[in-house]
């Protein structure tokens, strides 16, 4: 159980001396109060302490924060910038120039690679909203999910009817998927009504690779034409980042994501200079665009300029 350490009016802080902290249900609680509040939850932890995935993925936004102590002094988990309490919450320090040192130090495991796939898809008033997570799990791993739940560790057995049913239920909903195979695999998905019954999600799953079993990056393409025949999509973006092979996240630099394709719904004409190709069957065709390797830095710039390309030609979900 946690408790909240400290509580002012911009921030909520919590202490937490634990080798890994996930995304309990406790901290989901906190994280709604602090977004009622307008407060920021800030998760306070020492250098050895790793967050789950989910966590990540919360603490990447602005709602809540991981704060690392280290010798004395503090900063942010996933940037590196150096902080300092100013009585009422944690604010960069103005005077800093460069990393926080706790964040250059040496990674305290292998550093492997985290394929994230992002899609969305619009579900129609009746439908399984688990059918295109199961899917995309299945050809990943090659096994059904594990389980479910809105919080860490996971408590429901997977069942795309009670997912169904906890998501309709809601205006805006949030779960985790965990993944079953040799590989760890997580997904968070989240819904949101578009009217009419109808179903927005956007989901992200992410696969962890030992450094020396490398993702299938050359399969992609059959990866996302399996995935159109089943559950049309309408858009999918892939991207590598270097990290932990389980997933979970150091306060440490390992290194920048780089993306590597991006895939819409229907037959599009991209730009100049970026590889294009037809994937999915007839009644539902993906177009593949090919913008970086995961490796290069340089995979953003022609991300960038498929995503305005996209966007000027009136594709809003780029």
């Amino acid at each position: 159980m946690s408790t909240v350490d400290a509580l002012t009016g911009q921030a909520m802080v919590v202490l937490q001396d634990r080798p890994l902290v996930a995304l309990s249900a406790w901290i989901s609680g906190a994280l709604r109060d602090c977004e009622e509040s307008g407060r920021t939850l800030q998760l306070v932890t020492p250098l050895e302490t790793r967050l789950s995935l989910p966590l990540r993925s919360v603490t990447a936004g602005a709602a809540a924060q991981w704060v690392v102590r280290h010798n004395d002094g503090f900063y942010e988990g996933l940037s590196g910038r150096p902080l300092q309490w100013n009585g009422s919450t944690f604010v960069p320090v103005p005077q800093a120039r460069d990393y926080a040192p706790g964040f250059t130090t040496a990674p305290a495991a292998p550093v492997g690679a985290q394929l994230g796939l992002t899609y969305r898809v619009r579900h129609d008033a009746e439908g399984l909203l688990g059918a295109a997570v199961d899917r995309l799990l299945q050809l990943l791993t090659g096994k059904w999910p594990a389980g479910w739940g809105p919080a860490e560790p996971l408590e429901n057995p997977w069942q795309p009817d009670r997912v169904t049913e906890y998501a309709r239920g809601r205006s805006t909903a949030r779960i985790i998927v965990g993944g079953d195979g040799p590989r760890p695999a997580q997904a968070v998905c989240d819904f949101s009504t578009a009217g009419g019954g109808a179903v927005e999600e956007s989901t992200t799953v992410t696969v962890g690779y030992a450094p020396q079993d490398p993702p299938p990056l050359q399969h992609l393409g059959s990866l996302i034409a399996a995935m159109a025949a089943d559950q049309p999509l309408t858009s999918m973006s892939v991207q590598l980042t270097p990290g932990r092979a389980d997933l979970t996240s150091e306060p440490r630099w390992m290194g920048a994501a780089a993306p590597v394709a991006m895939a819409v719904a229907g037959n599009v004409a991209g730009p100049a200079g970026i590889p294009a190709q037809q994937v999915g069957p007839a009644r539902a065709p993906m177009t593949l665009f090919t913008v970086g390797d995961g490796r290069s830095a340089d995979g953003w710039q022609r991300h960038q300029a498929l995503v305005r390309h996209l966007q000027a030609a009136g594709y809003g979900h780029a």
